[in-house]
């Protein structure tokens, strides 16, 4: 039904045929790059090749101020933790599900949005080790309070959607706030019977993390996906979407 829990996701083996490419990608990506943009001035759209909005994130028609989001407004990992570079996404593939499509309810407010995926590796492994996990962080900005009114819609979606089937596991689904990023913040936790690798359970349970925080008009996700469908790690969770938020303010000044 979703692509966010064990077995290995159809998301995460799509990474792996895409290692190959990521230094090709990082040759081409600068810190002014941009990733998403409203190309014109009187109709906006979130167009490009490399990051494209869900059919329900459609810009409105109504906005008049061009909007663009850079390579530079999406975290980067630490040294130590970076798997590999930062890579542009579709923003339908970025974007979790849970339920339903509870995170593509930007609406016609959206004036642009964008993805990309950190892969990311414990502190101090060799290169040689496979990764811990991805973080895929998906950008959207909107027009007036379309941000504020984002975050209400997931919270009345995420109320209605305490659990769902996962490939014959129940995974459960709680949130909380998350205290002191951005103007406001929420932390989903997603929790599920562990498996191993050829799918029989091993008695103990697995969970992966996902965060959405506001930023003024900008509303940025943040979803950890473990490798091959392992648990995330919530602690560099956290502190990537420390480290994001701050990186969208910088980008907003």
């Amino acid at each position: 039904m979703n692509r966010h829990t064990p077995p290995p996701t159809a998301r995460t083996r799509r990474a792996l045929a895409l290692l190959g490419a990521i230094a090709l990608t990082a040759a081409c990506s600068t810190p002014d790059e941009p990733v998403g943009s409203a190309p014109t001035t009187s109709a906006p759209s979130t167009a490009s090749a490399s990051a494209s909005a869900l059919p329900t994130d459609s810009p409105s028609p109504s906005a008049s101020t061009r909007v663009t989001i850079p390579t530079s407004a999406f975290v980067e990992l630490p040294a130590e933790l970076r798997k590999s570079p930062r890579r542009t996404t579709p923003v339908e593939e970025a974007l979790p599900k849970l339920c339903a499509n509870e995170f593509g309810t930007g609406g016609r407010q959206v004036t642009a949005s964008a993805a990309m995926t950190v892969t990311y590796q414990k502190p101090g492994e060799p290169s040689s080790n496979v990764p811990q996990g991805m973080i895929h962080q998906t950008i959207f900005t909107f027009e007036s309070a379309g941000a504020s009114a984002y975050l209400d819609r997931l919270r009345t979606a995420l109320a209605a959607c305490p659990g769902y089937d996962q490939s014959g596991n129940r995974v459960t689904v709680t949130s909380k706030i998350l205290s002191d990023v951005g103007n406001e913040a929420l932390l989903l936790t997603r929790t599920w019977p562990e498996t191993s690798l050829n799918g029989e359970r091993t008695g103990r349970t697995a969970s992966s993390q996902i965060a959405v925080a506001r930023v003024d008009t900008t509303v940025t996700v943040f979803d950890d996906e473990g490798w091959e469908g392992t648990s995330g790690n919530p602690a560099i969770l956290d502190r990537v979407a420390r480290d994001g938020v701050r990186t969208i303010e910088a980008w907003q000044r």
